[in-house]
């Protein structure tokens, strides 16, 4: 995928493997970032990614 490629709630789910329910929860609670087009949220994969980073649990404990 492209660094400045949009995605759709479903993709996200299936990228993160969790129900898509989880993605319009961490939404709603504005822990994603994510905006709106019309009625579906979009996601830009290379804010994603460092959404991903930032959140990582990396004091190695489990």
């Amino acid at each position: 995928m492209k660094p400045d490629e949009f995605l759709t709630t479903k993709e996200v789910a299936e990228y993160l493997r969790v129900d898509m329910y989880t993605i319009y929860r961490l939404v709603s609670q504005r822990k994603i970032p994510a905006f709106k087009i019309g009625n579906q949220w979009r996601y830009k994969r290379s804010l994603l990614e460092r959404w991903i980073k930032s959140n990582l649990n990396t004091n190695g404990s489990h």
